[in-house]
């Protein structure tokens, strides 16, 4: 994975201006191989559905949207993952309609206020959210729900649906054998907005981030320049698509470079997912990969072998034996062969991944990168090449794409801004805001970083969580979340900034979520005020190596697991928080 040979290497890549180039492309390129492996049932077999069949779909889908007068409007689509969420996501581009991806996780009050906000026409959606469908309509104004001319089931099953997406797609397949071309022959402007994308936070706050054909476009391509999969590669599709960490670095860069995309059944299915569909690539967010870590560690651990698992883990970085994908499966088959025997590479994003992990799993036999980017720009900024990366950085600047570090502190730490073809076209009526996130051109991320001597970007944090002291540092409290997430009994922790009221100075606070599992294998059943007592005993330990501004000097140990969001990062809600908590001062 450090091969200095590969440093240089930009893959060759078809040039792409829009997602219907992108599409029509593959299906042409790859029509005979298989594009999606899906379940007909909840615990059946993968079934494959090849590239020829999907360009077949989506022309059908796409000109009955047509047939429905749909052309040009904004079309919601809400559920969970699916092949039916992807038809329906091209079909609406590249037929100059806008798609709005919707989080099937959101209330019904905050689906209420983005349907609206988004003007839809119609909202294709998955019979397992009907029920939130049902009451988001009911609590929109009258005339607005009356605006969604349909409300499409993915399945033919309407229930309190007006159609279901087979029936759409019927229309539009009577309609081309009788020589209707209007969707087939349809001339996509590159540069309009094709997707309109809401920001996590709540329902006011959420921002719509519009991106055109050409911003997507060119974020596959630029990414295949770095990373490659391999011709029979398989990917297991396990974040929301409505995200577009997924959506483009997943599903759209799969297609571009033709492979097949297996469809997870739930995040508790993962391990027999990738044993059944056989996947080599997997995208996934820190926690994620933490949870698959932990599971292979105490497996080893229960087995007795952790000490020697560790000993050839640490032969395996020294010689690099992981160099060789055939001999590290063999000497770690026990690891690799529950989770399918075949995973080539794993790829890290949404959140910092701890880079001793990414070179444990690296020492196992799995090849993985880190990247970084954010919606607004569709979203990869920088990731590693899949054949020479840095764990602890999330690599140079994609291709296309230039990142310049805004008013850097002595440390060379500063704001990242990115200039590229991929910069968003804005935040949906919103000019304020657009303005202040790019200017000149340059897209002002919110997220501090540094660059090494390499051109390796490093992520020190946010800049709306920076703590700042009284006497002018700067604390970034994923650092010490880092640092302390290491440490034995801390499951999660999440780090800020309070006031003292006395001395108008600011503190550090940390709020923990213990390792129940693992303090009661080492000590037993402890009480609350025991593990409390232990929890800031290791918090002292790990904050007597930092500078003393950076210490944490409250604690608070919690009972519950942080909130968190569907790509598993950890709300950061002070309040929800705080509300939670034990608030136990150290």
């Amino acid at each position: 994975m450090n091969s200095k040979k590969y440093k240089d290497t930009i893959y060759e890549t078809r040039d792409i201006n829009n997602i219907k180039e992108l599409f029509v492309g593959s299906c042409d390129l790859y029509a005979h191989k298989t594009a999606y492996l899906v379940k007909e049932k909840p615990g059946g077999k993968y079934m494959p559905i090849k590239y020829s069949r999907v360009k077949e779909d989506v022309e059908c889908l796409g000109t009955g949207f047509y047939k429905l007068g749909l052309r040009g409007e904004k079309i919601a689509v809400l559920g969970e993952n699916s092949y039916e969420w992807v038809m329906t996501y091209i079909a609406t581009v590249i037929g100059s309609s806008v798609i709005v991806p919707i989080d099937k996780e959101l209330p019904a009050n905050e689906v209420a206020n983005l349907l609206t906000r988004a003007k839809v026409s119609a909202v294709v959606y998955s019979k397992k959210i009907e029920k939130l469908l049902h009451a988001a309509l009911e609590q929109m104004e009258e005339e607005t729900a009356n605006g969604i001319k349909y409300r499409i089931c993915m399945k033919s099953d309407h229930g309190a649906a007006e159609t279901d997406l087979d029936t759409v797609m019927e229309i539009g397949r009577t309609a081309l054998i009788s020589g209707d071309r209007s969707f087939l022959d349809n001339e996509v402007d590159s540069d309009a907005m094709c997707t309109l994308m809401f920001t996590s936070g709540t329902t006011g706050m959420a921002k719509g981030v519009m991106l055109s054909q050409r911003n997507i476009a060119a974020n596959v391509q630029n990414m295949s320049k770095y990373v490659k999969i391999d011709d029979d590669g398989i990917g297991l599709s396990v974040l929301p698509m409505n995200h577009s960490y997924e959506m483009t670095c997943h599903i759209f860069t799969g297609f571009y470079q033709g492979m097949a995309i297996a469809i997870c059944e739930g995040l508790k299915y993962i391990q027999k997912n990738l044993v059944e569909s056989k996947a080599t690539v997997m995208l996934g967010v820190p926690l994620i990969f933490e949870n698959i870590y932990k599971k292979i560690m105490k497996q080893a651990s229960s087995k007795g072998k952790a000490k020697k698992m560790r000993k050839m883990m640490e032969r395996s970085k020294k010689y690099r034996l992981y160099n060789d994908q055939n001999f590290i499966r063999k000497i770690f088959k026990s690891v690799h062969e529950p989770l399918g025997n075949s995973i080539r590479l794993l790829i890290v994003g949404g959140a910092a991944m701890n880079p001793k992990i990414i070179e444990d799993f690296q020492a196992l036999g799995f090849p993985m990168i880190q990247g970084y980017g954010m919606s607004e720009n569709a979203p990869i900024i920088a990731v590693n090449r899949d054949k020479c990366s840095k764990p602890a950085s999330v690599g140079p600047a994609m291709p296309g794409t230039e990142i310049r570090i805004d008013n850097p502190s002595e440390d060379g730490i500063g704001e990242i801004v990115v200039k590229g073809p991929s910069v968003m076209l804005g935040y949906y009526e919103n000019p304020e805001a657009t303005a202040e996130a790019i200017r000149d051109g340059w897209l002002y991320t919110g997220d501090y970083g540094y660059f090494d001597d390499e051109g390796y970007l490093y992520i020190s944090g946010r800049k709306k969580n920076v703590i700042v002291t009284k006497n002018g540092k700067n604390i970034f409290p994923e650092e010490i979340e880092y640092i302390l997430s290491e440490a034995d009994f801390i499951a999660e922790v999440l780090v800020y900034g309070e006031i003292d009221e006395k001395t108008g100075d600011t503190f550090v606070k940390a709020e923990i979520y213990p390792d129940y599992g693992q303090i009661k294998e080492e000590f037993g059943k402890l009480t609350d005020e025991e593990v409390e007592k232990l929890i800031k005993h290791v918090v002292s330990e790990v904050c007597d190596v930092l500078p003393t501004y950076k210490r944490v000097t409250r604690v608070a140990v919690r009972d519950v697991e942080f909130e968190k969001t569907t790509t598993r990062k950890v709300k950061r809600n002070q309040k929800k928080l705080e509300k939670n908590a034990k608030n136990q001062d150290k």
